[in-house]
C-alpha cells in the first residue's frame, strides 16, 4: 500500500483526490470515493450557503471517512460559503480562481486544511506564505479552467519552490500517470475527467456517453482570448464559441454565449449547447465504473508501474 505525507495530513487512505468539478461533484460522488479511501470533495460552484449546507450534511450521512469542498473564490456566493465549511468544520477546503487569504484564519480556527489550486510557481509560493497546508499543482492537460503549463513542467518545479506537499493535477487517469507523478515529486494526484464516468456520479448520461467516445484528440480549449481558458471536449457549442473568438467577440459577447453551458451539459445532456468540460485523458476512459473500483484500479496500476520501472535501470 501506498502511503504518503498527504494521507496524514488529511487522515485519508490512499493518496487520491477527486476533482471537486462544478455541477457535477456533488455529496453522491464526493462520498463513494471518501469511502474508497481517497478524498471526495463537493464543489461549491457558484450555489448558495443553503444548497451547500445541505450537500455537506448529506455527505455525512453517506460516509464517516474525510472529505472536502472545494471554493471557486470568484462565486457571488464565494462569503456565504466560505462561513458555512467553518460553520460545518470540513475537513479539507480546496480553493480555485483566487486567492484565499482573506478566509485563511477563519479556516484554520474551524482545524480545516486549506489546499488551494495553482497554475504557476508564484501563487504557490505566495499561498504556502498566507498558511496553505498543501498545494494541487494543476497542469494544463485538466478539463475546465487552465493555465499554460503542462503538468509534466509544473509539478517539479512547485514542488522545488515550496516546502508544503504537492498534488499533482492535469493529464491523470490511470496508474501509469499517477507513478509519474510521485517521480515529479507529488505526494498525490488530484483527478477529475475518470470519475465522470463513476456510477456514483449524478452527471446526464449524455456527459458519461461523450466521455467515453472521446479519443486523443477530442478536446479543445476555448476562451483564452478573454484570459478565462477552458478544456472541454469538440462539440456544436464549443466550435461555435471558439469561431466567435477568432472572428473577434467581446468578452461580453463570449460571457453571454457561456452562460449556463456547463449545466446543461451536465444536467440536461444538451449536447447542441452544452459545455463538455474533460481533460486531454478522456481518451484514455473506456468504461463506467464504481468509484470504488476507479481508486483502487489507480492504485494497483501506480504499484504495478513503480515496479516496471525498475527494470530499465542497470
Amino acid at each position: 500500500m501506498i502511503k504518503t505525507p498527504l494521507c496524514d495530513l488529511t487522515g485519508i487512505e490512499k493518496p487520491i483526490f477527486q476533482g471537486g468539478m462544478a455541477w457535477i461533484a456533488d455529496a453522491s460522488l464526493a462520498a463513494a470515493v471518501s469511502n474508497a479511501g481517497g478524498l471526495g470533495i463537493i464543489s461549491a460552484m457558484n450555489a448558495n450557503a443553503d444548497w451547500l449546507r445541505n450537500e455537506i450534511r448529506d455527505c455525512r450521512i453517506r460516509t464517516a471517512k474525510p472529505f472536502g469542498v472545494n471554493i471557486m473564490l470568484q462565486s457571488p456566493f464565494a462569503d456565504e460559503v466560505a462561513q458555512v465549511v467553518a460553520e460545518e468544520k470540513v475537513p479539507v477546503v480546496v480553493t480555485g480562481a483566487g486567492n484565499p487569504s482573506k478566509y485563511m484564519k477563519t479556516w484554520q480556527a474551524a482545524g480545516i486544511k486549506v489546499i488551494p489550486v495553482v497554475s504557476s510557481v508564484a501563487l504557490a509560493r505566495l499561498l504556502e506564505r498566507v498558511g496553505a497546508s498543501a498545494i494541487v499543482a494543476e497542469g494544463g492537460e485538466s478539463g475546465g479552467h487552465v493555465g499554460d503549463v503542462s503538468t509534466m513542467a509544473l509539478v517539479p518545479q512547485v514542488v522545488d519552490a515550496v516546502k508544503i506537499p504537492v498534488i499533482a493535477a492535469g493529464g491523470i487517469a490511470d496508474g501509469r500517470q499517477m507513478a509519474a507523478a510521485f517521480m515529479l515529486g507529488a505526494c498525490g494526484v488530484q483527478v477529475g475527467t475518470r470519475f465522470l464516468v463513476a456510477n456514483e456520479c449524478t452527471v446526464s448520461d449524455e456527459y458519461k456517453k461523450r466521455v467515453l467516445k472521446a479519443n486523443d484528440l477530442s478536446t479543445i480549449v476555448t476562451g483564452r482570448s478573454i484570459n478565462g481558458a477552458v478544456r472541454c471536449l469538440k462539440t456544436p457549442f464549443s466550435q461555435k464559441f471558439l469561431r466567435a473568438e477568432k472572428e473577434g467577440a467581446t468578452a461580453e459577447e463570449l460571457g453571454k454565449m457561456g452562460a449556463g453551458s456547463l449545466r446543461k451539459a451536465a444536467k440536461d445532456g444538451n449536447y447542441e449547447e452544452g459545455s463538455f468540460m474533460c481533460g486531454e485523458v478522456a481518451g484514455m476512459v473506456k468504461k463506467e465504473q464504481s468509484a470504488a473500483e476507479i481508486v483502487d484500479d489507480l492504485m494497483q496500476g501506480c504499484e504495478e508501474a513503480l515496479k516496471g520501472a525498475t527494470k530499465w535501470l542497470a
